[in-house]
């Protein structure tokens, strides 16, 4: 799986976890000069508390457009630190 923004390659990886139909990356796949901490959490009932990344390339920067759950609830162990995308970031097999 790919996550792309403005063809630049943010996330890739063989091996994701789905949730709700997202896509979740193993934080090895995240390509660090493409994300940076937003600061922005939502709290999801089943999940916990989520984290955002806004999405950097070529100095344009979608806001929010990556989140993932540091410290999730037990039902959702299985994307503690993974990212998933959303706002425009086209996710392809």
């Amino acid at each position: 799986m790919k996550a792309m923004w403005k063809g630049a390659v943010i996330a890739e990886s063989e091996t994701t976890v789905t949730v709700e139909g997202n896509h979740y990356f193993p934080p090895s796949a995240i390509a660090a000069d493409h994300v940076r901490p937003s600061g922005q959490m939502t709290v999801c009932p089943w999940k916990g508390q989520a984290s955002y990344y806004d999405v950097v390339v070529d100095g344009e920067v979608n806001e929010g457009a990556a989140w993932y759950y540091a410290d999730p609830k037990d039902a959702a162990a299985q994307i503690k630190d993974h990212v998933a995308f959303w706002k425009g970031v086209e996710v392809v097999a």
